[in-house]
Parts: C-alpha cells; sequence; structure tokens
C-alpha cells in the first residue's frame, strides 16, 4: 500500500505485442502516469510495456521494468531502472505485489494472471482495451480515466 507522501506505483500490464491502438493508449497511459507523479512499474520488454515506459520517459517520469530474464539486455530502451529476475512468468507476482494499482491494457494471458494475483490481493485493476473480464476489474474508456481510475483508491 503506498505510504503518505510517497509516490504511487502503478503498474501498466499488458501484451509484448499488440494493436496500433493498444500501443498508443499504453503510451498515453504512461504519459498520464508520469505527469501525475506516479512510478510507472511494467514488464520491461516490447510492446505494451515499451509504449506505457515510452510515454511516461517522454513527460519526465521513472519507469521501472521487471524483467523475466537473468540480465538487462532484452530490456527496453525507455526503462529509467530494470531488475533482472531470471524468473520468467513468475515475475508477474513481483509486479502484482510491488504495484499499488495496475492498469491493464488489452493483453492476454500473462496479463490476465497479473490483474488475477492483484485483485486476490485486493488491489485495484483498471482495464483500458481489454476483451476479458475477472470480478473486481475496473472499465476505463481511456488514459486518462485508467490512471484516474488508480489513483482514486488513495485519495483520502
Amino acid at each position: 500500500m503506498q505510504e503518505v507522501g510517497k509516490p504511487c506505483y502503478i503498474a501498466v500490464i499488458g501484451g509484448g505485442e499488440a494493436d496500433p491502438a493498444s500501443l498508443e493508449a499504453a503510451r498515453e497511459v504512461g504519459r498520464e502516469i508520469a505527469r501525475r507523479g506516479a512510478v510507472l512499474l511494467c514488464g520491461g520488454l516490447g510492446g505494451v510495456m515499451a509504449a506505457a515506459a515510452r510515454g511516461a520517459a517522454e513527460a519526465g517520469g521513472v519507469a521501472i521494468g521487471i524483467l523475466p530474464d537473468a540480465d538487462r539486455s532484452r530490456a527496453n530502451p525507455f526503462l529509467t531502472f530494470s531488475i533482472a529476475t531470471n524468473l520468467g512468468h513468475a515475475r508477474n507476482i513481483i509486479i502484482a505485489h510491488s504495484a499499488d494499482a495496475l492498469i491493464a491494457v488489452d493483453g492476454s494471458y500473462g496479463t490476465i494472471s497479473e490483474a488475477a494475483i492483484a485483485l486476490k490481493l485486493g488491489k485495484p485493476v483498471a482495464a483500458l482495451k481489454a476483451d476479458w473480464d475477472l470480478p473486481g476489474l475496473n472499465r476505463a474508456d481511456g488514459a486518462r480515466e485508467a490512471v484516474d481510475l488508480a489513483l482514486s483508491f488513495f485519495k483520502a
């Protein structure tokens, strides 16, 4: 949970490959996260993860990648920091535990697993451009609404 006076950590989760509309949505989510002073977490690779990190970087924010690999050689170039885990898909658990809230942009099985873990932990998850559903998932129509939803859980 977020501590008073500390930035909120918002994970952007989604596929390593995505259509152009989903990539643009993820990039805008990354920009919004940075504009609001939150830290962006992601899986550190391509697709939605790289697009979100790129948006955060463009807006002067911080993007942290939690990588599935043993080294940082496959990390996307937009990350501020990258953490090599050598855990493969198990790194999804680290992302879900490390984030205060998550925003899913499109995605499939890996994204669903991250969202499900976060929801099981009682963390808010906003979905944007996702054609799947989980109990407790919050739907958003755009990047601003998704970030609003993620941050709304931390307002007094």
